[in-house]
């Protein structure tokens, strides 16, 4: 890099450009021009607006525009040369823009500054990552409601502790992670609203003496309004932190099935088969089909996470307005949001494709004593016990059954009676897990008529 180019960039201000050093670390067009289209698009809704104002001519503004459209071109097509010696996208656009259309592209930068320029540009990036996340997160909701509406009937254990705890069904479980996922959903959609304001226009951090109009470039850019504070406009990065924030939110649920379905996918419980496409061999024991997919979607709350905790840290003690510190505030959501739309695809096609095992499931379901609650609920109901009674005579029935080596609904009446003279022959009607499920009428149960309820509720929602 010439001294000649760094001067001309910073102004007269500076008699001596950078060394290499100083060039490396102010960089940031290996990362930053992710942000192009961005970029363009904000510079010609400003050009456009300065020729409406009349403070700058309809032909520089023609000519801005035509120079803008082709260098949008050029990097679309890869022809574009970046110089990390303009350090970022903004400079480079801007330079390329010169050697375009001559003088006209210096008025292009006339009442706005890179401070608001790079805020404009990260915040309609990342409400487009916004949009994406939404899109994703719909097509794996869309993929479970498939899996719930197939097993809306068919029993598996729930589990507490990863202890069997109570029969569920299948169509339960997997709405339970529409509701998980629905409120990620949520949570982007509502940081959608309240980031939906513009940055350009407030300049460095003061605003401008040129009779701009904020709210026409607002809303050519589809912001909602114009940012209310002008020091406010420039520093704010609530808009990158929210969106982590609940990236890391959806990849712990994701995580969260992610470690299931290893779990469920394994030899020992056989619950479901993941299909070939989301699973690998092994090197050396070809028995082996690991679920691969499903563990990296679990690791990958570990890099999105981090993400968060480094542009909390980077923001957590800046003074007002722009610190050059905030040039690191990019590369944490670029990457927590590529990994955040590759897990969600992953995960969408392992839902789509994998196949769960009813026969596994029920069979697991019938054992581990998992309808002893519902033995409970009868001794209060039918009985007339204390539940703290019921459950005491329960836990001695379950005492009883594994000293038999056999499940609750394996005892006879006779049995039972030893431990309660109370109990009668109707107390099989609830030891069995079809039973069970069945009797879970209260909303939001895992009875199948509230489980297919639930769904009908969400494909209308979704539509």
């Amino acid at each position: 890099m010439s001294d000649k180019k760094s001067n001309a960039m910073w102004g007269g201000r500076f008699a001596a450009g950078p060394d290499a050093i100083m060039e490396e670390i102010n960089a940031s067009i290996g990362y930053d021009k992710r942000l192009a289209s961005q970029d363009i698009e904000g510079s010609r809704a400003h050009a456009a607006m300065l020729a409406k104002q009349g403070i700058i001519t309809d032909n520089d503004a023609s000519a801005i525009r035509e120079g803008l459209l082709t260098i949008l071109s050029e990097i679309e097509s890869g022809k574009f040369e970046f110089s990390a010696a303009l350090e970022d996208i903004h400079m480079n656009v801007e330079a390329r823009l010169k050697d375009l259309i001559g003088d006209a592209a210096g008025r292009l930068h006339t009442a706005r500054s890179r401070n608001d320029q790079v805020a404009t540009d990260f915040k309609l990036w990342t409400r487009e990552q916004i949009d994406a996340s939404i899109g994703g997160l719909e097509a794996l909701i869309q993929a479970l409601l498939k899996q719930a509406e197939a097993g809306a009937d068919w029993v598996m254990p729930g589990f507490t502790h990863l202890q069997t705890a109570q029969p569920v069904t299948w169509g339960h479980h997997m709405m339970a992670y529409v509701e998980m996922f629905a409120r990620d959903m949520s949570r982007f959609k509502d940081a959608r609203v309240r980031m939906n304001e513009s940055p350009l226009g407030a300049a460095a951090l003061a605003g401008t003496g040129f009779n701009i109009d904020r709210h026409m470039t607002a809303e050519a850019l589809g912001f909602d309004r114009p940012a209310a504070n002008s020091l406010d406009a420039v520093s704010d990065r609530d808009f990158a932190l929210e969106f982590l924030s609940n990236a890391t939110i959806a990849a712990v649920h994701l995580s969260r099935f992610a470690e299931e379905l290893v779990i469920w996918s394994s030899a020992q419980f056989r619950f479901v088969q993941l299909s070939d496409r989301f699973s690998t061999g092994s090197s050396i024991m070809p028995q082996k089909k690991n679920p691969d997919a499903a563990e990296l979607i679990r690791a990958k709350i570990g890099r999105i996470m981090g993400s968060q905790v480094a542009l909390l840290t980077v923001m957590k003690g800046l003074p007002l307005a722009y610190s050059k510190d905030m040039q690191e505030d990019k590369e944490q959501v670029f990457d927590a949001a590529d990994n955040l739309m590759l897990a969600l695809a992953a995960m969408t096609g392992m839902v789509s494709d994998m196949n769960a095992n009813a026969d596994e499931l029920r069979k697991a379901a019938s054992s581990g004593f998992s309808t002893a609650t519902d033995l409970a609920d009868w001794l209060v109901r039918e009985a007339g016990l204390p539940f703290r009674d019921a459950h005491h005579v329960t836990g001695a029935l379950v005492a009883l059954a594994e000293q038999n080596g056999c499940d609750l609904p394996d005892l006879s009446l006779d049995q039972m009676q030893t431990v309660c003279d109370a109990i009668t022959e109707g107390v099989f009607d609830v030891l069995t897990v079809d039973n069970s499920v069945a009797s879970r009428i209260s909303y939001g149960g895992t009875a199948p008529e509230q489980v297919r309820s639930q769904i009908q509720r969400w494909k209308q929602a979704l539509s």
